[in-house]
Order: structure tokens, then C-alpha cells, then sequence
């Protein structure tokens, strides 16, 4: 049987390091170890360019290179005769190989030595075994594919996307054995993403946010590739640059941040851009503590996945916007609407500068979330409404929301759980398709400020 790049591509997970071999215009041959030797497709694979040394010499001289690299778990041998093709400087390629080495590099404090430049991206001519394994294949695992298709069997039939969001964890769990998962959202205005669900963790981490370019969820979405790291006991940084993005510097928590719920100590981390016709809707995330947990094959079927999603979450945004007739309502689930608010009054602060809003000088939530709330407590005041819909505040020209991709389901239901983690005095409680109903436990005092 012919040997492609996908028969060794365990080999190309960073457990064992690969190594070329060049030789210049005149012949002279030199061995180096690799970095990084990148998947690509079953023809070609990218390797990193980070010096201008003799190897790199070599290969603008001379472009066909030998590769050795080495299963991780039989120790079996494979030999790569490959042809130079080009740089690439930037595009998912070049992302996805930046943030790996990234990570590796950070953690042993040479960031910039091992700052990436390029990949070279090789076309693989030859594959062949030259070294018979020493150790058994490991026994068959988890069928991804089946494991795929009960999960999108399972997620096509719901009808809200807090059933979406909830359904894809629990199939995570269930169906793909990982623990450890959230979905974040995308907040184009403001350039982060913001989680809206998670699973395995002690703390749900609502709202919690991440820049985009920071750490393995963040340049994931800005690439729109996956990113997928299996020894971060090397390659920690990523945890480590996610969490700085959360704190003052000094260690200090920030004001108005959330606490992040991942893993203390994850060794395995995948995130995955959920995207709908090229546009990016969010993230989806999942780490674990042991070393290589994710697969070539799960970030296969999680890419996938989330292709699905992607799609089934546009479907179930644009359905919030038909008429309300298309559906009737439904009974109203949650804390029952009291008249007369009981208690003392709720103090809520909403700062227009980033729309942050705190409740009995606790942080809530901030960004377009913040200020939706802020107009349903005001219109609740001055008009006595309670009963809402999708439709008016996408029409408030306060909100602003933009034409396209405003996520606004997905930012309702980020609030929704918000306040119900946070706050004893006030509820969202959907009562139909697009329509919810705001429910005020406590008195309100409101304050705006600058």
C-alpha cells in the first residue's frame, strides 16, 4: 500500500521531533532537528521557518529535503523525500503554526528567538517505512464519525439556542468522552469573545472574555483555524496568556472582569472557530489534563461539528425574528411576576463608556449585553412594561446593533444566565418565540454614569 501524509500523520502531533536533512548547491549535506513539522493534506506538510541558517540556505539552493519522523506510540519510522514549494507569511497555515510555537517558546522564556517568520510548505514525493514499530498499535478507540452523527442527529430537532448550546456539551460529554468544554461568542464591536456556556468546571465563567489574538481561543477565531495543543506541560504559556488578559498588571483581578473557568493545569487544549458562510459566530473550546487527549480525528469531527452549529445557530437567530403569530406563546418558566417588588431597592449602575452595569456594586456584565439591560430596566421604569421582544431592540437606535451578525440571541441568553448566577432581583424568562418577559423581584434604583 502507497504511504501518504495522512498514514503518518500521528507522527506529526510535536510527541517526537522530526528531522531534515538538506544539501547545499554543492552537494555538502546537513542534519538539523525541527520545530515543527505541520499537517497540511495527504500531499504536503509545513515546516517552520524561524532562522536564516544553513538549513534555510540549503533549501532556497535546493529544494528537495528529507524528512525522519517518528510515531509517538509504536516508535515505528518513517522517511519523507519532499520538494520546497513556498513561504507563507500569513493565512490559517501560518496562524496555526505561530501559536503552537508560541507556547513552547514563551514557556522557556525565548519568544522572540523563536518568533516564527514563515511555513514552508513542502510537497511530499515519497513516504516510506524504515524503521518497523517496537511497540503494539494502540486498541481502537472512539468512533469519531458515528460519534458525529448521533450528535448532529441530537442537535437538529432543538428549537432555542440555549437548548443548542446546552445539547452540544452534553454531547461533548457524552458522545466524544471530554469533560471540559465552553462556547463562546463572538463580540464583533467590541473584539472579544465572551463565553455563554460551559461544562466541567467549578465556576460557569458567564461572560468571561477573551481578546481576539489572545492565547490558543483567541487567535483560533481571529485565524478562523483550528488550534490544537497536546503537551501544554511544554507549551503552559497558552493558560498562562489567557488568564493575563483577565488581570491588572500585578496579579490584581480587574474590576469588571469574570472570573475564566478553565483547567488550573491543562495538558491538552483544541479550539475550533464556529463559523456560518464564512462568517465568525463564535468559539468552541474544550481542554483536559492529560497530555495529546485531542486527536488529528477529533479536531476533524469538532470542526465539523461546529460547522453544523454555526449553521443551526443562524437558523435559530433569524427564527426569532418572524412574526410572533408564526408561534404562540408559551407559559412563562421561572420566578412569577410580583406587582409590588419586595425588598430592599436593587442599586444598578450602568457606565456608558462600555456599557458596564453593576448590581449592589457587584459587576454584572458590560458590552451590547450591559446596555440591553440597562434599556429594559429604564423602559421598565418609566412605561411599567415587562413584556419585550427581539424585534424593539433591534430597532433602538440606542443599542446600535449592526445589520449583520449581531448574535443578539446568544448575547439575551449570555444576560439570562448572567442574572440568574448573579442577581436575586431580576429575571429573563422567555414566553415565546423572540418574546421574553423581564421579572422584577426587588425595588430599582437606577444610575446612569459616564
Amino acid at each position: 500500500m502507497r504511504l501518504t501524509v495522512d498514514s503518518v500523520r500521528p507522527c506529526l502531533e510535536g510527541g517526537i521531533p522530526g528531522v531534515m536533512a538538506t544539501a547545499s548547491a554543492e552537494g555538502e549535506p546537513n542534519v538539523a532537528y525541527l520545530s515543527q513539522v505541520e499537517y497540511v493534506d495527504a500531499r504536503h506538510v509545513a515546516l517552520s521557518f524561524q532562522f536564516f541558517n544553513k538549513t534555510r540556505r540549503n533549501v532556497l539552493a535546493n529544494p528537495l529535503v528529507e524528512l525522519l519522523v517518528v510515531h509517538p506510540v509504536t516508535a515505528a519510522m518513517y522517511r519523507l523525500r519532499a520538494r520546497y514549494l513556498r513561504t507563507e507569511s500569513e493565512g490559517p497555515l501560518f496562524e496555526r503554526m505561530k501559536a503552537k510555537l508560541a507556547g513552547v517558546a514563551s514557556h522557556v522564556g525565548m519568544a522572540e528567538v523563536f518568533r516564527l517568520r514563515g511555513s514552508d510548505v513542502y510537497e511530499v514525493l515519497v513516504v516510506e517505512q524504515v524503521g518497523a514499530p517496537t511497540l503494539p498499535e494502540p486498541p481502537p478507540g472512539l468512533n469519531r464519525l458515528a460519534a458525529l452523527r448521533r450528535t448532529l442527529q441530537a442537535l437538529m430537532p432543538l428549537q432555542t439556542l440555549d437548548a443548542l448550546f446546552d445539547g452540544l456539551l452534553d454531547a461533548l460529554r457524552h458522545e466524544f468522552a471530554i469533560d471540559h468544554a465552553m462556547v463562546l461568542m463572538h463580540e464583533g464591536e467590541r473584539q472579544c469573545l465572551a463565553t455563554v456556556a460551559s461544562r466541567g468546571y467549578g465556576a460557569s465563567g458567564v461572560g468571561a472574555e477573551i481578546p481576539m489574538g489572545q492565547g490558543v481561543i483567541g487567535v483560533a477565531a481571529r485565524a478562523r483555524t483550528p488550534i490544537r495543543i497536546g503537551h501544554l506541560t511544554q507549551d503552559r504559556a497558552y493558560n498562562q496568556t489567557i488568564r493575563e488578559a483577565l488581570v491588572r498588571e500585578g496579579g490584581q483581578p480587574l474590576e469588571g472582569e469574570i472570573p475564566w473557568p478553565g483547567l488550573a493545569q491543562p495538558h491538552s487544549q483544541l479550539a475550533v472557530p464556529i463559523c456560518d458562510g464564512g462568517e465568525l459566530l463564535g468559539v468552541l473550546f474544550v481542554e483536559s489534563t492529560q497530555d495529546q487527549r485531542f486527536t488529528s480525528d477529533d479536531e476533524d469531527a469538532l470542526l465539523a461539528l461546529a460547522a453544523h452549529v454555526g449553521a443551526l445557530q443562524r437558523h435559530l437567530q433569524s427564527r426569532a425574528d418572524e412574526p410572533e403569530a408564526a408561534e404562540p406563546a408559551v407559559a412563562a418558566a421561572g420566578p412569577p411576576l410580583r406587582h409590588e417588588p419586595l425588598g430592599e431597592p436593587l442599586r444598578v449602575r450602568h457606565f456608558a463608556a462600555d456599557g458596564s452595569v453593576f448590581l449592589d456594586d457587584q459587576y454584572l456584565i458590560r458590552g451590547l449585553a450591559g446596555a440591553i439591560l440597562w434599556l429594559l430596566l429604564q423602559t421598565h421604569v418609566q412605561e411599567g412594561r415587562t413584556e419585550f421582544s427581539n424585534r424593539e431592540l433591534r430597532l433602538a437606535p440606542s443599542l446600535r446593533l449592526p445589520e449583520v451578525g449581531d448574535n443578539l440571541e446568544a448575547r439575551l441568553l449570555m444576560l439570562t444566565r448572567r442574572l440568574e448566577e448573579r442577581c436575586d432581583g431580576l429575571r429573563l424568562v422567555r414566553t415565546g418565540r423572540g418574546r421574553f418577559r423581564l421579572c422584577v423581584l426587588r425595588p430599582l434604583s437606577l444610575a446612569q454614569q459616564a
